[in-house]
């Protein structure tokens, strides 16, 4: 639960999890507090940056595998499964993304 102070014009000014003199309780889901805790509507939000951060971490256990510092089978299988529909997407998104296709036979 969350506690937001308004200034005069209603806007947003702080918002607190410990109840605050004036305050009304808002959901963390609210579009108000969202745009508060974001600053401002060009920051990235934190679904953009989460889904940028696991395709890191997905290049990094695809390093660790290559370099075999450890194997896919190392991982639990919820992991292994998670990761392979992943790259399977991406495989698909990829293909249907290739326009002009590959010209291997150049000469």
């Amino acid at each position: 639960m969350l506690y937001a102070n308004r200034g005069a014009d209603g806007v947003i000014v702080s918002i607190s999890r410990q109840p605050q003199a004036g305050a009304q309780v808002v959901g963390e889901s609210d579009p108000e507090v969202k745009a508060f805790i974001a600053g401002n509507a060009d920051a990235p939000s934190f679904d953009s940056i989460d889904a940028d951060f696991v395709r890191v971490i997905e290049d990094v256990i695809d390093t660790l595998i290559k370099t075999q510092v450890i194997r896919l089978t190392d991982l639990p299988e919820a992991a292994q499964r998670k990761l392979n529909q992943r790259k399977g997407m991406r495989s698909r998104l990829h293909g249907a993304l290739d326009l002009i296709g590959r010209d291997d036979g150049i000469l």
